[in-house]
């Protein structure tokens, strides 16, 4: 690598900046814990989410062949 002492020297830089992270930050296995009815709700607010936006979607299409077709 062309700069690697400079690279090197930049990341050493940024983590004296920095200092340590906190460790709910560092923590993986927080973001996986879901409680009891978390998949659930996650469905039901990503089809409140993707079925009207489709049914928009559909109605635009089927009014666009309508306009061509009778048009």
């Amino acid at each position: 690598m062309i700069f690697q002492r400079k690279y090197e020297r930049a990341l050493n830089r940024a983590r004296e900046i920095r200092g340590e992270s906190p460790s709910a930050l560092t923590d993986a296995s927080l973001g996986d814990q879901l409680e009891k009815g978390d998949v659930p709700a996650m469905i039901i607010s990503a089809l409140l989410v993707i079925v009207p936006v489709a049914l928009v979607a559909l109605v635009a299409v089927s009014l666009l062949g309508v306009f061509f077709i009778v048009r």
